[in-house]
């Protein structure tokens, strides 16, 4: 019992689980483009992850939660500011809270770590991979590669609100080429076309 006018005792909360981020991603996206988009991340984050040796489920919950909140607070700066403080209310680690809030180049908050290099990386290009897929003839990420995505990047018109420069930016903050990053990620998000909704028509 702690002694009269002492401090509380601090309350030491156990690691969110890939399963409790979905949960709270969908409390908050009720879209399911922006859940699809989540889902998306995820399969290159933890790609990536597993790649580097890192912690899966740790960024899988990262990307999950990069997000999260965008459908409440759709301008900058609010997201993710605002999505942040909810995130520390819900007791989401700081080291992922920091990789949310630094993923958004508006916020300050400059990427150092190799999972804030990699949130990065990949967030803008798989957007861009999931609207390559869709024109394409059968809407199949089967259909996607470097190419095809390095063509798209070209045309000005095409998924406008899309930030080229930050996609070769992140390659280059996270070390690596272009093209293999391109090939990298649309291969990652192939192992989860089912869920995405785009293993193609027949």
């Amino acid at each position: 019992m702690a002694a009269p006018g002492a401090p509380p005792p601090r309350i030491i909360l156990s690691r969110m689980t890939r399963d409790e981020a979905w949960q709270l991603l969908c409390e908050f996206t009720k879209s399911e483009n922006l859940r699809k988009h989540a889902l998306a991340v995820e399969a290159c984050l933890t790609a990536y992850a597993r790649k580097f040796g890192e912690d899966e489920q740790k960024w899988a919950v990262t990307a999950l939660l990069h997000d999260f909140d965008y459908e409440i607070h759709p301008e900058a700066p609010d997201h993710p500011l605002k999505g942040e403080a909810i995130l520390a209310q819900r007791g989401v680690s700081e080291e992922i809270r920091r990789a949310v809030l630094s993923h958004a180049t508006y916020t300050g908050v400059p990427r150092q770590s190799l999972l804030e290099k990699a949130l990065f990386a990949c967030d803008e290009l798989a957007g861009f991979i999931i609207a390559v897929a869709l024109v394409k003839p059968h809407r199949s990420l089967a259909e996607v590669d470097a190419r095809s995505v390095r063509k798209k990047m070209k045309d000005k018109a095409f998924a406008r609100s899309v930030s080229r420069e930050d996609i070769v930016r992140g390659a280059e903050e996270l070390g690596v080429d272009l093209d293999e990053h391109i090939e990298f990620c649309a291969r990652a998000m192939q192992t989860r076309a089912g869920e995405l909704g785009l293993e193609g028509s027949a």
